[in-house]
């Protein structure tokens, strides 16, 4: 059995500001991530950490780019098994998706027009939390199929099998965190 990871996040910068307001959510980002130390993480965001207008499929990193940037971060990790043969077919996938991230852009339509409760997909067209629920989908993990086609970062706290492994400052978070399960560490 392998783990994968759900990272929720709010970096306070103006626009997850305005979101958080908008939304009353306290994290307005969804990354998946297949390592534990959160060294690769997929998401659909910013390209450029000093520009918040261009977005598209990235690989974030809590040592590096948006997250370093930001270095106060607050985020919430999900942790769930799944079989090895998952496990490395998502890899694969997630792999072979960011050597061809040109090809994907953010889905700013979506982003927008589910603010007001419609739902717009546009074929290799993302948002954070949008793309995490498709991945999930794809890979077999229905709980996230039971999520509105609409879905924001806080929604996958609602899901099923995922345990709360971390809650606090990226910054700090260490891999010994994945070690606890729904707030209690072993």
């Amino acid at each position: 059995m392998k783990e994968v990871y759900i990272v929720l996040s709010q970096t306070g910068t103006a626009l997850s500001r305005a979101l958080k307001l908008i939304t009353g959510a306290k994290y307005n980002h969804a990354s998946i991530s297949l390592d534990v130390m959160l060294d690769e993480l997929y998401s659909f965001g910013r390209l450029y950490p000093m520009n918040p207008v261009i977005g598209g499929f990235v690989r974030e990193s809590k040592s590096s780019g948006t997250f370093k940037r930001f270095s106060n971060t607050e985020i919430i990790v999900l942790k769930r098994f799944v079989d090895d043969s998952v496990f490395y077919k998502m890899q694969d996938y997630l792999h072979k998706m960011y050597k061809k991230r040109r090809d994907f852009r953010y889905n700013y339509k979506g982003l927008f027009l589910a603010a007001v409760g419609i739902h717009s997909h546009k074929y290799h067209h993302f948002y954070c939390s949008e793309f995490v629920r498709y991945i999930l989908i794809r890979f077999g993990m229905n709980e996230a199929g039971r999520l509105d086609r609409i879905v924001k970062p806080v929604d996958f706290l609602r899901m099923r099998g995922w345990d709360i492994v971390y809650k606090g400052r990226m910054q700090s978070y260490a891999a010994s965190s994945a070690l606890c399960r729904n707030g209690v560490c072993l």
